[in-house]
């Protein structure tokens, strides 16, 4: 795997549009220290206007969205069990949060299957909660400033010929039909097959 080379995102790639940054995250690598994943599925959500994103009824989310500035991470408890990573996207018209939903493990797969529980490398990173389990994400981690910690980061694409399709966003009943759904199409390391491929872009 090539990363070395590879720069690291800056603040300035997450002050775009919230739909347009998180197909632009499909094909970059995650680095979590030790480990290491491609981007293969993310879901955008509004902090304005979309009753699926926590800024709809939860004060402490707009506050963090107001503190913080673009590439910041935004992890929380899901049904107080999963933790969830997301970062966060503001400068341009609409403000956002980007939730990681899967990763095709690259680097320290070892140590992925040893947190997990799990051999199988399709289902190490395949969902919001396995990723975080897997890299050890943990409630210290939010806030983090993913667009300057070398070992906590986004970095660019090995790739321009990436291929991305959307469908609406998964485990939610509010917003649902939303197409902010994008994977990288024909990955077998995304958390749930896409069924209807409402968009497709060539990025």
């Amino acid at each position: 795997m090539r990363s070395a080379g590879q720069r690291v995102l800056s603040a300035s790639f997450f002050q775009s549009d919230p739909l347009f940054c998180a197909r632009e995250l499909i094909g970059t690598l995650l680095v979590w220290g030790e480990c290491a994943g491609l981007v293969v599925e993310t879901e955008a959500y509004l902090t304005e206007n979309d009753e699926a994103c926590h800024t709809f009824n939860r004060p402490s989310t707009r506050a963090f969205v107001e503190r913080n500035k673009p590439g910041t991470a935004y992890i929380y408890l899901n049904y107080g069990v999963h933790r969830m990573l997301n970062v966060l996207v503001k400068g341009a018209p609409r403000t956002g949060l980007i939730l990681i939903r899967a990763l095709e493990p690259r680097r320290g797969i070892a140590t992925m299957r040893s947190r997990r529980g799990v051999d199988d490398v399709r289902r190490l990173c395949s969902g919001p909660g396995k990723l975080a389990q897997a890299l050890d994400i943990t409630m210290r981690d939010h806030e983090l400033d993913l667009s300057t910690d070398k070992r906590h980061c986004f970095r660019e694409r090995e790739s321009r010929e990436v291929v991305v399709v959307a469908d609406p966003r998964i485990g939610i009943t509010r917003s649902a039909d939303f197409p902010w759904r994008f994977t990288l199409r024909g990955s077998p390391f995304v958390s749930r097959p896409v069924k209807t491929a409402c968009v497709g872009s060539d990025l």
